[in-house]
């Protein structure tokens, strides 16, 4: 009962971290349907251009024992030549159907689930040799779903083999009337056709199951939304932590630029919404340069921030917005500001000209000495 619901809680997808875990760990979808159809494909093929040859092949070696058995000397150098050439001759005769399987083999791996190479999988464990452990294998319900998968699929072939090989009954049953070579090649004909009539059985099933197996697969890693979030932490740190993180630097970063605003020329605002300080020096700069910039809250702090240090305060809403938007913190402004901007320094560096500087304070009198 506590598996099934910890099962009905995993519903999550299972992440890319956990899918290549399990493939390091040699866990991946297969399905011995597939392996079963690269196998009779590559039967059938074998069958449809190797038979002949392979069997020319073999007849050939075997004919000359029953042809000229008289003539084979009986010595050491005679019987070597005669193992060699019989050797050679079933060796071009299997060599074709042996690569063919060979490729077929290493095909059915790739096409499921590519290059794979898990030492995990093949490290020796004591639950591979266990007689308790085998049997939970052997009598659980993926085992039982296995029989009952297999069964119906040799019915299913088997039915359809006896349709297709049907209509050829007529054919097998006049064989032994004719000549040896008309009925090898009936034979092989009739071979050809059942075996591409269980191919094309096969294939669908090799489908179906192949699908199937990627599905359970998949369910099999689905994870809970508790074991979401402790990978997440894993890989990439709490949440929690990464906010406060952000938040800490933010708070620095604003720290930062309020202590820049004293050197600031001119405060561009919106009036209430949006604060923009600005810094320029002909002799250093090329352009004037936003030292500090903030909307709302921000934007109060850097107005009385600017009023502390007496530096002027220039309202023009649409200036404010667009070096706001067009112009990040600590960058010059864009030569489409130029214009707008050049005329407010103009004005505050001729408001700074013609301010009068504060007088001095008039020296205290001096007090007689001796009194009145």
């Amino acid at each position: 009962m506590a598996e099934n619901d910890d099962d009905s809680q995993k519903t999550e997808e299972p992440t890319h971290k956990r899918l290549t875990d399990s493939r390091n760990r040699g866990e991946v979808a297969q399905s011995r349907e597939v392996a079963n159809w690269f196998m009779l494909f590559s039967a059938a093929v074998a069958v449809a251009l190797f038979a002949p040859f392979s069997a020319e092949k073999f007849v050939g070696a075997a004919y000359q024992f029953l042809e000229q058995p008289h003539q084979f000397q009986i010595n050491t150098e005679s019987l070597r030549q005669l193992f060699l050439d019989i050797g050679f001759a079933i060796g071009l005769a299997v060599a074709g159907p042996i690569i063919l399987f060979l490729v077929a083999a290493v095909s059915s791996s790739l096409v499921q689930y590519g290059l794979l190479f898990a030492p995990e999988k093949i490290k020796p464990k004591l639950s591979k040799i266990s007689p308790l452990a085998g049997a939970k294998r052997m009598f659980s319900l993926r085992s039982v779903t296995e029989l009952f998968k297999g069964l119906l699929k040799i019915s299913f072939v088997a039915a359809v083999t006896f349709v297709v090989i049907l209509p050829l009954f007529d054919k097998l049953a006049l064989l032994p009337t004719m000549t040896l070579p008309v009925s090898l090649d009936i034979l092989h004909n009739s071979m050809v056709r059942m075996l591409a009539g269980v191919v094309a059985v096969v294939t669908v099933l090799a489908l179906l199951d192949f699908f199937y197996q990627v599905y359970e697969h998949r369910k099999k890693l689905r994870m809970t939304q508790q074991e979401v979030r402790d990978e997440m932490r894993q890989s990439e740190g709490d949440p929690h932590i990464k906010a406060r993180l952000r938040q800490i630097r933010t708070e620095r970063a604003r720290q930062r630029m309020m202590q820049a605003v004293p050197e600031a020329d001119v405060v561009i605002t919106n009036p209430t919404h949006y604060a923009i300080a600005l810094k320029y020096n002909h002799d250093e700069m090329e352009a004037p340069k936003v030292v500090a910039k903030g909307v709302d809250e921000v934007a109060r702090r850097i107005r009385e921030r600017a009023e502390e240090y007496d530096i002027a305060l220039f309202e023009n809403p649409p200036l404010a917005r667009a070096l706001y938007g067009a112009v990040d913190l600590n960058e010059y402004i864009k030569p489409e500001h130029y214009e707008a901007v050049a005329e407010i320094i103009a004005f505050v560096m001729g408001i700074k000209k013609d301010r009068p500087r504060p007088m001095a304070e008039p020296p205290a009198d001096p007090v007689p000495e001796g009194g009145d």
